[in-house]
């Protein structure tokens, strides 16, 4: 049977998506992918997330790892399950939006950034934790929440750039989230595509050096 993580850790990295409109997101969506960054996360601060889902699974299928981002309500994770997310991801932790989104079957990366919110993350039973917004203490702080939670499965979103995708992975992250350096929302409102996918390529370039 296989793991239901072997997607993200294939994956490696996850863009988190942010656009003004479902049109703009779906081509930085195709823009990432054509930088060979095949997880993406469309965020629900993106109008019509579950439109721009359904879409970006109809045209990729098993080809690219599609989710849902900033899911804060349990109706937001029925509608992305139904448009075919693969996983959902929350900020935070709250219990019954967590279950919410377990009910789902799909995979659930909710967010922590202390130790406790660590553990009741794992206790409520997601599959992956989101430490959030992971700029503020850096590979060393995965590295540290390694010591009593050697097991869990960790993924580091905020802060994370090509510069130092190998820190955060030798700190023993299962994949990353990547929003601006990635998704740039500057680049993304004034439709530099080339931007986009050349950012994408600089990330596929030191994730492949980083498992080298």
């Amino acid at each position: 049977m296989p793991d239901r993580l072997d997607r993200a850790r294939t994956t490696g990295i996850l863009a988190v998506l942010r656009a003004p409109s479902p049109e703009l997101a779906l081509e930085a969506s195709e823009a990432i992918i054509r930088g060979g960054v095949t997880g993406i996360e469309v965020t629900f601060s993106t109008p019509d997330a579950p439109a721009v889902i359904r879409e970006l699974v109809a045209r990729h299928g098993d080809a690219a790892y599609i989710g849902a981002g900033t899911v804060t309500s349990s109706e937001q994770a029925t509608l992305a399950a139904d448009a075919g997310a693969e996983f959902l991801v929350s900020p935070g932790t709250l219990p019954d939006l967590t279950r919410a989104m377990l009910d789902t079957g799909r995979v659930v990366m909710t967010g922590a950034m202390t130790p406790t919110e660590v553990m009741t993350a794992l206790d409520l039973g997601v599959d992956v934790v989101k430490i959030f917004p992971a700029s503020l203490g850096g590979p060393s702080y995965l590295g540290a929440l390694r010591g009593p939670f050697p097991e869990a499965p960790l993924m580091p979103t905020g802060g994370v750039s090509p510069d130092n995708l190998a820190a955060w992975f030798q700190a023993g992250a299962v994949a990353v989230g990547a929003g601006g350096d990635l998704a740039n929302g500057a680049s993304i409102a004034a439709s530099d595509w080339a931007d986009i996918e050349q950012r994408a390529a600089r990330f596929t370039a030191a994730l492949a050096a980083a498992r080298g």
